[in-house]
């Protein structure tokens, strides 16, 4: 026959193993928070210092140089009828603006040694698959078919490019100086303020 100390104990126990439970439940949960918090944290930190130092430099400087070649096209197109001899001049403006046109913020932005590293990281750990994100991962596709059709338009071919099928930094700054040297060529004095 059962006391009635054995089942106050099997009580008392089940408590203990319940609230064992529980405690264990909500510290792991909080764990977890804070894990997500202090992500978060550090991922909007890493956005804000790359946006200031990175993406707002690069994109200022290349939509000036857009911006100067457009201007420089609508003032040559203006002109060229009774100056023909700056028809020239109009041409290489259309081929300067052509090209910055098919640069895109990830011909130019420096690679990020520290995201790269990270994400080997993740690859190796096969316990913590990284997951390619949707929208990177279609912009990565269109990007590529970009490219092959680029290659095949009829005179797609992109002089000073060599056997490179992007443009990088030294061609954006090659480009800025083609539209120096037509600012000079036009007495045109050009500063960003």
């Amino acid at each position: 026959m059962d006391s009635p100390w054995d089942e106050e104990a099997t009580q008392e126990t089940s408590r203990d193993i319940e609230w064992a439970k529980i405690s264990s439940e909500f510290t792991n949960v909080g764990y977890r928070e804070g894990i997500t918090a202090g992500k978060e944290s550090a991922l909007q930190e890493g956005f804000d210092t790359g946006f200031a130092s990175v993406g707002v430099p690069l994109g200022r400087d290349i939509g000036f140089l857009r911006g100067m070649s457009s201007a420089l096209i609508a003032f040559l197109s203006s002109n060229v009828c009774t100056h023909p001899e700056k028809e020239s001049l109009l041409v290489e403006a259309r081929d300067i603006a052509a090209r910055l046109a098919g640069v895109r913020f990830t011909d130019i932005v420096p690679r990020d040694l520290e995201a790269e590293e990270h994400a080997l990281q993740h690859l190796a750990d096969e316990d913590d698959p990284m997951d390619e994100n949707e929208e990177l991962s279609d912009k990565r596709k269109m990007e590529g078919l970009e490219d092959m059709l680029s290659r095949l338009t009829a005179g797609a071919a992109n002089p000073g490019l060599g056997n490179k099928t992007r443009p990088t930094m030294d061609d954006v700054r090659f480009l800025e100086g083609r539209l120096q040297v037509l600012n000079e060529q036009l007495g045109l004095a050009v500063s960003r303020s």
